[in-house]
């Protein structure tokens, strides 16, 4: 028993095996291809149901289950279970087999039950308080999609264990499933030439939750070598009560752009829940914003959840394991806030400077949106992408917290920070419709992230910008100008296009003169996180601080 449960702490816990740029690139290259997936996801349910009413009450549908897959399972009770089990890893490999079987008991208990009662809930308001066609349509899509997430929250769940256990690039595949049940159903009803109807949507809605259901049983066949699933877990208890005190102000510290995300969807909804005026005044947005909404913030969210989250993702067991030892705990913070700068100030110049061809191309072919929808959603990213380099910093700094067991301070920011967005949410949307909402949000999140920079510094006692930080952002901010004029002569010499086919190509070649131009500017310049997103070594160097060891190995 002994030598077994040191293989499986070795297995978890190995020092110097990998570092911080080799779990990011791990996470990022399988987060890419989700991505992808899920762009291409977006893609095909736009072209099916376009800018429609339809169209929005499936992107609420989705949305609502997904949302509490972000809060409960990758957000707030991973934050603050990884830490936890961890350490049990760490002293009691025992202990942590118990402690894992009863979280992901608690869990399904807990969300089957909200799951239940929300489905009564909505069931009485078919019943009692219909409302129009519009309204209608959404709640059963909602019904239909809500089983979703119970079994996503414990799929995501299983993929933080797997993090801990150095898995990062199984864990990071759970959403490549769901975009292959979707991609396939809705190819299937597009190769068809099929209209994208309620039939489409619901079997859509059906192979959204047979997708949630096949990642559990997938992740929990990846975690047999690493855990053993315990019905005696009352040792657990213990560990499982200082895991649920931290799992509300961790929700609520995380899930902010979760949340935020959530109340745009339900300001745009309202002419589809509600009814196109208020207070006797007419609204300013339409049946079709929520689908313009969620079309916009899936690009904004390509970058982020490639790069920014993946360095989260991977910073985060890496500060837990170092909370006890400031040297390597405030290096391993400096050396994310760095890589997501240089990542998100990139992607924040990049979708404002592109914006209308990229759109036009995402989601103008096959008969998907129309000129004036294009331009919609075009607005909206303008709005969102500006700071995408401030949703990628909150994630690491509100971790930074979590590592040290500070829950309550984020929370505390990011409850001022929902309220602000929703605030300004229901100012802008009178001047700017669906495009207030996302300026709204980066506003709000550009203000949260600098909050947080400055409690890091107070509260924890981290001075993350010293000077050699300070130098390595002034050169990432210069090779981002260096692009942005790149990209922006290449606009000016290469006019808009008036095809598919031409948006394409001009899409396509504004991308390759940044990236060559940030590349060139990053070598230029000698900025060092290029090198270490690409350095490859396993072993830290002697003397040589390039390499953060992870808390975990492989």
């Amino acid at each position: 028993m002994d030598a077994e449960n040191a293989r499986r702490q070795g297995g978890a816990a190995a020092t110097g095996a990998t570092g911080l740029a080799r779990a990011v690139r791990v996470v990022s290259g399988v987060t890419l291809v989700s991505r992808f997936g899920g762009l291409l996801r977006e893609v095909l349910v736009v072209r099916l149901f376009k800018a429609t009413a339809l169209g929005s009450a499936f992107s609420a549908g989705f949305a609502i289950p997904n949302m509490f897959r972000r809060l409960f399972g990758e957000g707030a009770l991973s934050a603050a279970f990884i830490p936890e089990y961890t350490r049990a890893i760490k002293h009691d490999p025992e202990l942590a087999d118990r402690f894992a079987s009863l979280t992901v008991g608690l869990l399904a208990l807990v969300t089957g039950v909200l799951t239940l009662l929300i489905e009564l809930a909505l069931l009485a308001i078919l019943l009692i308080a219909p409302g129009g066609a519009a309204r209608v349509l959404s709640l059963q899509l909602i019904m239909l999609m809500l089983p979703f997430m119970p079994l996503v929250c414990i799929a995501a769940i299983l993929g933080g264990m797997l993090q801990v256990h150095g898995k990062f690039g199984p864990a990071a595949s759970g959403p490549l499933t769901l975009n292959g049940f979707i991609i396939a159903v809705a190819g299937v009803y597009l190769a068809m030439g099929r209209a994208g109807d309620r039939t489409a949507a619901y079997a859509i809605g059906i192979a959204t939750v047979l997708s949630g259901l096949t990642q559990v049983i997938w992740f929990v066949r990846l975690l047999k070598p690493h855990i053993r699933w315990r019905r005696d877990t009352q040792l657990a208890w213990g560990i499982t009560r200082t895991m649920l005190r931290r799992f509300v102000p961790v929700m609520i510290g995380l899930g902010t752009l979760q949340i935020a995300s959530l109340v745009d969807l339900a300001v745009a909804m309202w002419p589809n829940w509600v009814g196109p005026t208020v207070l006797g005044r007419a609204y300013p947005l339409d049946e079709a914003s929520g689908i313009i909404l969620t079309a916009a913030q899936r690009l904004y969210q390509f970058p982020l959840g490639v790069f920014g989250i993946a360095v989260a993702t991977a910073v985060f067991p890496m500060l837990s394991r170092h909370a006890d030892e400031p040297g390597q705990f405030v290096e391993t913070l400096r050396r994310g806030v760095r890589l997501s700068l240089y990542i998100g100030l990139p992607a924040s110049a990049g979708l404002a400077l592109v914006r209308d061809p990229l759109m036009a191309v995402t989601y103008s072919g096959g008969g998907g949106f129309n000129s004036a929808a294009v331009a919609r959603s075009a607005a909206v990213l303008l709005g969102y992408g500006p700071a995408v380099w401030a949703y990628s910093l909150n994630h690491v700094f509100t971790r930074a917290f979590y590592a040290r067991g500070d829950t309550r301070t984020p929370m505390k920011v990011a409850v001022g920070m929902v309220l602000l967005n929703l605030a300004l949410n229901l100012i802008l949307i009178w001047w700017l419709r669906e495009a207030g909402l996302a300026w709204a949000t980066s506003i709000a999140a550009m203000i949260q992230c600098v909050t947080l920079g400055a409690l890091v510094h107070r509260k924890l006692g981290v001075a993350v910008l010293d000077a050699p930080t300070v130098k390595g952002v002034v050169r990432i901010v210069v090779a981002v100008a260096l692009m942005a004029i790149a990209v922006a002569g290449v606009m000016w010499a290469w006019p808009a296009a008036a095809t598919w086919p031409g948006h394409l190509a001009r899409t396509a070649g504004l991308c390759m003169v940044g990236a060559a131009a940030y590349l060139a500017g990053s070598k230029v310049l000698r900025t060092p996180e290029l090198g270490w997103l690409l350095h490859r070594e396993r072993g830290p160097r002697p003397g040589d601080g390039d390499e953060i060891a992870a808390a975990m190995g492989e």
